[in-house]
């Protein structure tokens, strides 16, 4: 099994029968006929499955990785108390936001990839 990873999408080329049906049972990436191999958009839960299952390019562990901190940063955020929430950046906007947009827009920026997910706000 090879895997190439390009644009936001995961190539899978040359599977045997198992790991096709593996590939397919997970509903994540699709057969192309055309071009005889596996596709799908790159997510977190996708490249944790392949890695746990056949393991991963080291490229590609990166990436799953990145993912993952960026995840586990989010929901830090989620459960952060509000007296300890504060804005990553100053926002355009003319009156002070409620905790929950705070709360809202710095998980947008660490999901869009606009900040860096900061290594404890606990």
């Amino acid at each position: 099994m090879r895997m190439k990873m390009e644009k936001g999408w995961l190539y899978i080329i040359e599977t045997d029968n198992v790991q096709s049906a593996v590939l397919k049972s997970w509903y994540q990436l699709r057969w192309n006929k055309g071009k005889k191999w596996w596709e799908g958009q790159v997510c977190a839960e996708l490249l944790n499955k392949l890695k746990k299952s056949f393991g991963l390019p080291k490229p590609i562990d990166e990436e799953r990785e990145r993912l993952n901190a960026i995840q586990k940063a989010v929901d830090a955020e989620r459960i952060l108390p509000a007296e300890k929430l504060k804005p990553m950046v100053t926002y355009p906007v003319t009156k002070a936001l409620f905790a929950h947009q705070t709360r809202a827009a710095n998980m947008a920026l660490m999901t869009f990839g606009l900040v860096e997910p900061p290594e404890s706000r606990t």
